[in-house]
């Protein structure tokens, strides 16, 4: 039997490139093993679809001074060990990686062991974890044309980013039902990421009085983030997290506000849905998420408006003129031409495990 070991984590956007992946892998006839931390988030998405989870010990590698830069190094030579053991007795055939750094023992021991390894990476610049894997790797898959040049020649591949293929399928009804919502005013669906942006849904809370005279606002805030004061507010609902209602949830969006992680903005893309996107400031990261939205923006898809610029005024002009224009951001997106990237993934895991689909 064919068998491949999926790994990534830290985020959920290490995560659902790879569960988008997991139908056509099954129907291919892989065993699919995963790879991930003890206690991450991975572990929690990745259970539900029944595939064999093997946590590993995890450190995360900073560019920046703490004292666990001195601790962490320990365990990620603990998780390499883990790693390697895990390979051995499992013996996979190729292995794929979505990135974080739960993923960076894995990679280095594949390699080791002697297995293909293909990772993906979905912002436009590699991340630390990704750039000290890459040497590793025979393939590396991208999203966007800019990060080619980032990237060996023979190695880099442009894929796009895998896509639930359930997210296509969603019930807007059943999604109205699940908010109380009515039919007589636009939703606005509210995203900060899988662990939430305190600052997004502060900006979101103090424009709410203002945003549900016009509009119905779902928000996801992230775990331990919502506000029970606002529980039972009309025309408002909020989540920590959403999972198998989250295509209802897009089905009856019809303007998205979101932070601008590289995967996210591919499923808006491929939902057609207009967007507003807040990226990550670059005093809190290295920038990625500007990088991607300014290069949505350029091909219009995406309205951006920078965290330093955000507050109640700037975010209710955005949304408003957003959704007055919302017909020419879905031009532009229906217009793209991009592809799904599943079928380019898959043929390079193929490839790489030495079967033909």
């Amino acid at each position: 039997m064919k068998r491949i070991i999926l790994t990534g984590g830290g985020t959920a956007g290490h995560v659902t490139p790879n569960i988008a992946l997991i139908p056509r892998l099954r129907d291919l006839g892989y065993d699919i093993q995963y790879i991930g931390s003890y206690t991450g988030i991975e572990k929690e998405l990745i259970e539900p679809f029944g595939i064999p989870y093997h946590g590993i010990s995890s450190g995360k590698l900073r560019r920046y001074f703490s004292m666990q830069n001195f601790t962490d190094p320990f365990r990620v030579l603990k998780g390499f060990r883990e790693a390697r053991k895990l390979i051995k007795d499992l013996k996979p055939d190729v292995i794929f990686s979505k990135g974080g750094f739960v993923s960076v023992p894995v990679v280095l021991a594949g390699k080791k062991c002697k297995v293909p390894v293909i990772i993906h990476e979905s912002d436009m610049t590699p991340g630390l974890a990704n750039k000290i894997a890459i040497p590793s790797a025979v393939k590396v898959c991208c999203n966007f044309p800019e990060t080619m040049d980032s990237l060996p020649k023979g190695k880099a591949v442009l894929t796009g980013s895998p896509i639930r293929q359930e997210l296509l399928s969603g019930n807007k009804i059943a999604a109205m039902d699940m908010c109380g919502f009515s039919a007589d005013k636009p939703v606005i669906l509210v995203i900060g990421g899988s662990l939430g942006s305190v600052v997004v849904n502060n900006a979101v809370r103090d424009a709410l009085p203002e945003l549900l005279k016009d509009f119905q606002v779902i928000h996801l805030c992230g775990k331990g983030k919502t506000d029970e004061s606002l529980t039972g507010t009309r025309g408002y609902c909020q989540f920590e997290y959403i999972k198998n209602e989250l295509r209802d949830i897009f089905a009856l969006a019809d303007i998205v506000i979101s932070r601008a992680g590289a995967n996210a903005i591919c499923e808006l893309l491929a939902l057609r849905k207009p967007n507003l996107l807040i990226p990550l400031s670059a005093k809190a990261s290295r920038g990625d998420q500007i990088l991607n939205a300014r290069s949505f923006e350029r091909q219009g898809f995406s309205m951006v408006l920078e965290e330093e610029e955000l507050n109640k005024d700037s975010l209710l002009a955005s949304v408003h003129r957003l959704y007055s224009d919302r017909a020419s951001y879905i031009d532009a997106m229906r217009n793209s031409g991009q592809q799904d990237s599943i079928k380019t993934i898959i043929g390079l895991i193929e490839e790489a495990a030495g079967h033909k689909s």
